[in-house]
């Protein structure tokens, strides 16, 4: 965060009530662990958990399948389970897209939000 942006959080928190300033605070930056808790918070956390437990599955999955290519000595077996090993890991990549999608997006909504509230505070100004 630059000057102006800290002189403008100031500005803004000066014209707020204690309420209004504890609800702006919590529309600031996140870090990366807050990010990922941000997911399971909202109306879909539990399509987060659904998914989250899935993927565990998956992993499972795909380690066993991985240890069943590397045990067996017939080629076609071998390129069958590195397939379904590909396959395992290949779906735990896009849940997990879909989940940096979800903090992309979430972030987002928060940049809206403050700068809804600043709209709303000049409006009253005025």
């Amino acid at each position: 965060m630059n000057d102006s942006e800290k002189e403008m959080d100031d500005l803004i928190h000066q014209a707020l009530t204690k309420e209004e300033a504890a609800y702006y605070d919590q529309l600031g930056e996140q870090n990366m662990p807050q990010m990922i808790l941000g997911l399971f918070k909202g109306k879909n956390s539990w399509i987060t958990v659904v998914m989250f437990v899935f993927n565990l599955v998956v992993l499972g999955l795909s380690i066993y399948t991985f240890v069943e290519m590397l045990n067996t000595d017939v080629i076609v077996d071998k390129l069958e389970w590195a397939f379904y090993t590909l396959i395992g890991f290949i779906t735990m990549s896009l849940l997990k897209i879909y989940n940096w999608n979800q903090m992309d997006k979430n972030a987002m909504l928060r940049e809206i939000k403050r700068l809804e509230f600043q709209v709303s505070l000049l409006g009253k100004k005025s």
